[in-house]
């Protein structure tokens, strides 16, 4: 199965593609230094969150999937050199609402999960939208 959404995703910033099916995503992330927060090597949540994120819309896997709402934990941190993976699970479907839970873990072992609501439009969210 081939992506249909966020194909302009930095891989750096977002994660690379590991897996793809009906309803799923498995995403991979390394931490750099870029994402650290302090000199031991703490890496911003926001980069766990994107990461969550991307692989979210991977599993819904549509041209205009986006993302509503977000309920997450972070359960432990990550550092420099960590490489994240991302799994993401459509849970549930109704209509143009899809529930997605994505976990990510380093090593093994959870650091964060969530579950994303996200919502299918029927055009590009910056359709019809006049540009700056």
């Amino acid at each position: 199965m081939d992506p249909k959404t966020h194909l302009q995703a930095n891989r750096g910033l977002c994660g690379t593609l590991l897996a793809l099916g009906e309803g799923s995503a498995r995403v991979a992330l390394d931490a750099t230094g870029s994402m650290a927060v302090d000199a031991q090597g703490l890496v911003h949540g926001g980069f766990v969150f994107g990461l969550a994120d991307y692989a979210a819309m991977l599993a819904v896997n549509d041209p205009n999937v986006v993302l509503g709402a977000a309920e997450t934990r972070f359960l432990k941190p990550v550092r420099v050199g960590d490489r994240m993976i991302a799994s993401a699970q459509t849970l549930d479907v109704k209509g143009r609402k899809r529930e997605v839970r994505v976990e990510a873990a380093v090593n093994s072992e959870k650091v964060f999960e969530g579950t994303f609501t996200c919502f299918v439009l029927e055009r590009h969210v910056l359709e019809g939208v006049g540009s700056k």
